[in-house]
């Protein structure tokens, strides 16, 4: 009887939260996050890569948060609220990072004095 009743509360807790991933799923993300890893590594010893170096490992490390981020921190399979709370500040900071890295970093080199 209590097996049931438990067997019923995981599963309505379930229906509630809309599921989690199943360990298999932690392995492949484990194993695309390895990969992603693997991937920056060996960029960073290509020579012919190195006028593009610190973009496309801010692209893969981006990517490798945003896997993070929605598999590992669960909010894949929260409520949608919790993905706008984290994400629109993390929009907002990035457009401000960025914004202050072209006000300080790339406008003096078109100072014309």
């Amino acid at each position: 009887m209590a097996a049931e009743q438990g067997g019923h509360a995981a599963e309505q807790h379930e229906e509630e939260h809309g599921g989690h991933a199943t360990v298999g799923t932690y392995v492949l993300i484990g194993v695309i996050l390895t990969i992603i890893t693997a991937v920056e590594v060996a960029i960073f010893y290509i020579p012919a890569l190195a006028g593009v170096l610190v973009p496309v490992l801010l692209t893969l490390s981006a990517a490798k948060f945003v896997i993070v981020v929605l598999f590992y921190m669960h909010l894949k399979y929260d409520h949608p609220i919790f993905s706008r709370v984290f994400f629109g500040p993390m929009f907002l900071a990035v457009i401000v990072a960025a914004g202050l890295l072209l006000l300080f970093k790339v406008a003096p080199l078109f100072d014309p004095y």
